[in-house]
């Protein structure tokens, strides 16, 4: 089966959110991580599989009842960050360096 039908095919709690057919990103984001995975993936860091046992073990271990539930691309984003680092694909400092960079506005947002 090749990627694009394996990941439009993901059922259950990791289906991708979609509506009327299309996938649905509420923020950039949420897009951007997406296509981050698949870009990845497909350049042969990882194995598709390996992603999805990923974020179902997110999934499972999210806590869905709460006010403070994670949303869909919370978990794929928690999903790929950890698989970058076990990966080695980025270290826990480069990681923690880019976020901040983020999240203090040094590094600006791409459109």
């Amino acid at each position: 089966m090749d990627i694009d039908r394996e990941i439009a095919n993901m059922q259950g709690a990791t289906a991708l959110p979609r509506k009327n057919g299309e996938l649905i990103f509420s923020e950039l984001w949420e897009g951007r991580v997406f296509a981050m995975a698949i870009a990845l993936h497909g350049e042969g860091a990882f194995p598709w599989e390996e992603f999805r046992h990923r974020l179902m073990a997110e999934v499972n271990s999210a806590d869905c009842n709460s006010d403070l539930a994670p949303d869909y691309y919370e978990l794929w984003l928690a999903a790929f960050e950890q698989l970058l680092l076990k990966k080695g694909i980025m270290t826990r400092e480069e990681f923690e360096r880019r976020k901040a960079e983020f999240a203090s506005g040094e590094r600006e947002e791409v459109f």
